[in-house]
């Protein structure tokens, strides 16, 4: 099985972690978390650090959960919650300016992802946002990064409707803070990237702690609140039967 989260680093401090399962559009499956974690790790370990790009390779960035998973046993989606949930939280408290590049589905875990970061690069055709209000499926694992980004008002009426927005409507509301053709993106990353890696890298890092201060990104338990609510909604009779009538079954895994 490949890498399924490639790390790079490059002369100027410039990280980039890619997810790497393009075949399946980079779910937020366990083992995917996991090898983020790892690459996470690494990153945040290197000495010279200026600037994180995370990508997902393909057509997509992250299409969400993994359905195998959320259609398995109830361990098996609290673990899955958890490890979404701690993964967002790394992303969020690297001390350097962060970058999402977002070429098209940034669904559920993956609009986390990029709420999590600091410059969110999109083109107008993607589709953010969560999965239909039909699946039965619970976003509360996003509502503190939405609330932050868009205000309760806005973030209530999204949340509660479900469904994808497209990447114009998203720079609209803020969600995304930059927009460019799909085919420049992933320079227009690097360009910025390069930019922000020209800063003093103390003025930069303290300048991140202290954002995460204002913003509560340093709060604990709402985060782990928020996972706890998810699961307990997907490991529901209602949702699974949801999920099975959508999906077909699974309830051997």
């Amino acid at each position: 099985m490949p890498d399924l989260a490639l790390t790079t680093i490059d002369d100027h401090g410039i990280a980039t972690l890619t997810l790497n399962q393009p075949d399946r559009r980079n779910p937020t499956s366990i083992a995917m978390l996991d090898a983020m974690d790892r690459g996470l790790e690494r990153i945040a370990s290197a000495p010279d650090l200026r600037v994180v790009i995370i990508a997902g390779a393909g057509k997509s960035f992250c299409a969400g959960l993994d359905l195998d998973e959320v259609r398995g046993s109830e361990s098996t989606i609290r673990r899955m919650l958890t490890r979404l949930s701690e993964v967002m939280r790394r992303v969020r408290r690297l001390e350097v300016p962060t970058i999402a590049c977002v070429q098209n589905a940034a669904i559920g875990g993956g609009f986390g992802f990029m709420a999590a970061c600091d410059f969110r690069l999109t083109h107008p055709e993607a589709k953010i946002g969560y999965p239909p209000v039909a699946t039965g499926l619970s976003p509360a694992l996003m509502a503190p990064w939405l609330m932050r980004i868009v205000g309760p008002a806005r973030a209530r009426a999204m949340l509660l409707r479900g469904g994808t927005i497209s990447g114009q409507v998203a720079f609209d509301a803020g969600i995304a803070t930059g927009l460019h053709p799909v085919t420049t993106l992933p320079e227009e990353s690097v360009t910025l990237a390069q930019h922000l890696a020209q800063g003093g890298p103390h003025a930069m890092r303290a300048m991140k702690r202290f954002l995460n201060e204002l913003d509560g990104s340093d709060e604990d338990g709402m985060l782990d609140r928020a996972a706890r609510v998810s699961a307990d909604v997907i490991a529901h009779p209602e949702t699974q039967a949801r999920l099975r009538e959508r999906f077909g079954d699974n309830r051997g895994g």
